[in-house]
């Protein structure tokens, strides 16, 4: 048996495990893309040009051109051995990594699944020749001294050819030429001071120019209307600094696909970071809604180790506390100082036509009195509910009138006991939710509370909960939570629970969804935005203790509500991040109105 076990053991031959280490290094035609283009930069190349060639719906050629330094022939040779690298020297050099390449691995990587030709040559060498390499499967075929401009020119052919297994997981055409757009895209934004040409079978996909400032590349792949809803950040720490554009809450994705975070250069993949830039957003954005960042952090090297992944995606970070905390840190106060209220977009969908004639047309319309959708009095019973649930918000933040993040509103109506209509005195229309609004203000009154100054009230009949054998075992374990918060609940039997108090804030609890709604919330996963058991409990509080909409308010109490919310800290959003309010500008009415 012992004799079987050795004949099975045996060390493989250096192509095989140059082979193997390629498929940790070069995943897909993208891979090829982006090890390429970081050998450019780290030659100091001031453009790049990368040309991708198809044919029977596979890729046949990758071709990445730059101007940068250029190598020797005995360095040109030397780059495709096997851990050869001119970035570090020692195991110490580890510590301090500074450039974009660094494991030695992959042009030899490339070479050992590939046919490659390289053209270089160095620098001021204006009389010399340059080299030439043919490579296959790892093994340089031939060398030769041939004219050529100065930097490195490299061609990648029939990539995984010796390799089929592989080439047959690659996925279709228009997937990994989009995947290499991505790639580009994102080293592109990563260094706008270089230029970036991205060519597929003569079709240009990518153009950028060299430039010191970041918004023109954001512009050369985004387009104008992107960039005008881009906030600056800036911070500096003995350490580190962060800098870059973050978008207002307006303007999300469904998924992180628009967060792009570089550090020393490097795109990197963070959850870390992803949390940090989150928790600086609060609760500006909806659920499952994500922020579009360029954030570019500058680290110092000896607290970033980058030797962690085979393509470079993730880092570790030393201090990685104090690097979040500046993330969120500088993402917090753009956005405080920023004017986030969003404006009316005008888009309307093609089922829904304008209304351009007259009025005596009665086919065009259903009548009704503009009175049944604006009211501007006491036309509700309940009014008085609404006035007693505004004493209850009464804010005591220290925002004074004039410390406001939003402009004094004149009150003018009320539209569909849902939105209230409110000027400026710059003569701007504002549209405000006024559940968003008044959610607002009760979660940042319940957030500042302290447990020695939150009160309950006792129910004069208790109301019984029943739930199933998880959501029981769910709220075991929130009890002292909801206790903290003012919910006196008890056990009572098998998955039963009887509520004896709630909090002063809730007022009258006909029904018990709202103990319901907590569980229900508290029960769903959030694994990437996930708040503690409080924030929960505190939105949910917030949101079911607010004027509710379709409620009619009077005027004055309108006007208490925009009072309230000018003393909140964010009234931009409501904590679920759906916005408070809507702006509409002279300008945007006028032009709604064909008067420019």
């Amino acid at each position: 048996m012992d004799n079987e076990i050795g004949r099975t053991i045996h060390i493989l031959d250096p192509i095989t495990v140059t082979k193997i280490a390629a498929g940790e290094v070069v995943e897909r035609p993208g891979s090829v893309v982006k090890e390429l283009v970081e050998n450019s930069i780290d030659a100091h190349a001031g453009t790049i040009r990368i040309e991708i060639k198809s044919s029977k719906s596979v890729i046949a050629d990758i071709r990445v051109v730059d101007d940068g330094i250029g190598m020797t022939p005995h360095d040109a040779i030397l780059a495709f051995t096997p851990h050869a690298t001119s970035k570090i020297h020692t195991i110490s050099d580890l510590n301090s990594i500074s450039t974009l390449g660094f494991r030695g691995e992959a042009l030899a990587s490339i070479a050992s699944v590939s046919k490659v030709t390289l053209w270089t040559k160095t620098h001021g060498n204006n009389s010399g020749a340059g080299t030439r390499l043919y490579i296959e499967s790892g093994i340089i075929q031939d060398t030769s001294e041939v004219g050529t401009p100065e930097g490195t020119n490299i061609l990648v052919q029939d990539l995984f050819y010796n390799t089929p297994v592989r080439r047959k997981f690659l996925k279709k055409l228009n997937t990994e030429i989009t995947h290499i757009v991505s790639t580009v895209e994102s080293i592109a934004l990563a260094h706008p001071e270089i230029g970036f040409k991205l060519i597929h079978n003569g079709n240009e996909l990518l153009t950028t120019e060299r430039s010191s400032n970041l918004l023109n590349t954001i512009i050369r792949i985004f387009g104008n209307e992107f960039v005008r809803d881009l906030i600056p950040i800036d911070l500096s720490t003995p350490f580190m600094s962060v800098s870059g554009y973050i978008s207002k809450p307006s303007l999300f994705r469904k998924n992180l696909s628009h967060m792009l975070i570089a550090i020393n250069g490097r795109i990197i993949s963070s959850p870390s970071i992803n949390m940090a830039i989150l928790k600086g957003y609060g609760t500006l954005l909806p659920k499952e809604r994500f922020p579009v960042t360029f954030l570019y952090l500058t680290i110092d090297t000896t607290l970033v180790d980058v030797n962690v992944h085979p393509t470079k995606k993730q880092v570790r970070m030393n201090r990685e506390q104090e690097i979040c905390s500046a993330v969120q840190e500088s993402i917090s106060a753009a956005l405080l100082k920023s004017d986030l209220i969003p404006a009316v977009q005008f888009r309307v969908p093609n089922n829904i036509k304008l209304i351009t004639k007259s009025l005596s047309d009665k086919e065009q319309f259903i009548h009704r009195s503009i009175s049944d959708y604006i009211s501007i009095g006491p036309t509700h019973t309940g009014s008085s509910t609404s006035d007693r649930q505004l004493r209850q918000t009464e804010l005591l933040t220290g925002i004074l009138p004039d410390q406001s993040l939003i402009p004094e509103m004149d009150v003018i109506g009320q539209f569909g006991g849902i939105y209230i209509l409110a000027s400026t005195i710059e003569g701007t229309l504002i549209l405000i939710d006024q559940h968003a609004a008044h959610e607002r203000v009760m979660y940042e009154l319940v957030s500042v509370q302290d447990e020695s100054i939150r009160q309950s009230q006792e129910l004069i009949t208790p109301k019984t909960l029943h739930r199933t054998g998880k959501d029981a075992a769910i709220l075991h374990d929130l009890l002292p939570s909801l206790a903290n918060e003012g919910f006196l609940i008890e056990e009572f039997g098998k998955n039963t629970f009887l509520v004896r108090a709630i909090p002063v804030v809730l007022g009258r609890l006909e029904q018990t969804e709202v103990i319901n709604d907590i569980i229900d919330d508290l029960i769903q996963e959030e694994p990437l935005r996930s708040v503690s058991y409080r924030e929960k409990i505190t939105r949910i509080i917030a949101c079911r203790s607010a004027i509710k909409a379709g409620t009619a308010c009077t005027g004055e109490q309108c006007q208490r509500l925009i009072q309230q919310l000018r003393k909140t800290k964010n009234p931009y959003t409501c904590p679920h991040g759906r916005p408070t309010m809507i702006r509409f500008s002279r300008q945007q009415l006028d032009f709604m109105f064909k008067r420019t």
